[in-house]
């Protein structure tokens, strides 16, 4: 049955979530793993219970998988049984209590391709606007490589036109076009729909000047969310990610952006 509930669950992703080519044949091939190495032991990825699961990260150690890749498919078969569970597949999910491995020490302000997929994972997670905020804010800063004084300061009109790339006015005010992926898109327009939650009520003071802001606040002064606000959010993320927080920040998002368009000749989620 594994096959099938794998090509339900992503049928589902494509359908509901949106997820690119590319995601989904990460979520296949992490799966598809799961569901060989739990039947060479004579089990089953769909009657997996926690234990089997511990014996199958514990394998994946023993062969020498990196804790970040081991994370990542730590984080799939979570939306997986989560998935299973929520369809009325299973009545359990037998890896919501799992904890991801420990991360050995890497350079500081290095972060990997596993890491930033396993990041995203966990962003989609929820359904609730403060997720579909985060989301959309993850994608831009990551896959358009903006700086996060520039990200919270996005004016909303920004994104009035229909052209694919934004006018980021820089240091110095210097404008730099800023091409915008797929995902970044998607993340965006669906963030659009729950962007009145954040607009302070009529009679606010900072009313007129937060509506101008693609991210507004409904309490800081300057209208829209501060640096300091989504550094939180995503110390809160990268917590839920299994990875270490004081390793990840809004400017190691930005630098992974770099670094990943160097290593792989373009974004690394512009499918």
């Amino acid at each position: 049955m594994s096959a099938r509930s794998i090509a339900l669950f992503l049928d589902m992703m494509a359908a509901e979530r949106g997820a690119a080519h590319n995601t989904l044949e990460a979520y296949r091939r992490d799966l598809e793993d799961a569901a060989t190495r739990l039947k060479a032991r004579g089990g089953s990825l769909d009657t997996a219970r926690t234990t089997d699961l511990e014996i199958y990260l514990a394998d994946l150690a023993a062969a020498g998988l990196s804790a970040s890749t081991s994370a990542r498919r730590l984080s799939a078969l979570r939306r997986y049984f989560k998935f299973l569970l929520r369809d009325g597949l299973r009545t359990d999910n037998p890896a919501a209590d799992l904890s991801g491995p420990k991360k050995a020490r890497t350079l500081p302000g290095v972060l990997g391709q596993d890491q930033v997929e396993v990041l995203f994972r966990a962003a989609e997670d929820g359904d609730d606007p403060d997720s579909v905020r985060l989301r959309a804010m993850l994608e831009l800063i990551y896959s358009c490589g903006l700086r996060v004084s520039e990200l919270v300061t996005l004016p909303l009109s920004a994104f009035a036109r229909a052209e694919r790339c934004l006018v980021i006015t820089g240091k110095g005010g210097k404008d730099r076009l800023a091409p915008l992926t797929d995902t970044a898109l998607e993340a965006v327009a669906a963030y659009k729909s729950v962007r009145e939650h954040y607009l302070p009520s009529e009679t606010a003071p900072y009313r007129k000047r937060a509506e101008h802001f693609l991210f507004p606040s409904k309490t800081a002064r300057g209208g829209h969310l501060t640096r300091e606000r989504f550094a939180q959010m995503l110390r809160s993320l990268t917590g839920r990610a299994g990875l270490d927080p004081a390793r990840i920040s809004p400017h190691v998002m930005r630098h992974a952006f770099a670094t990943h368009l160097l290593a792989n000749g373009a974004d690394l989620r512009s499918v």
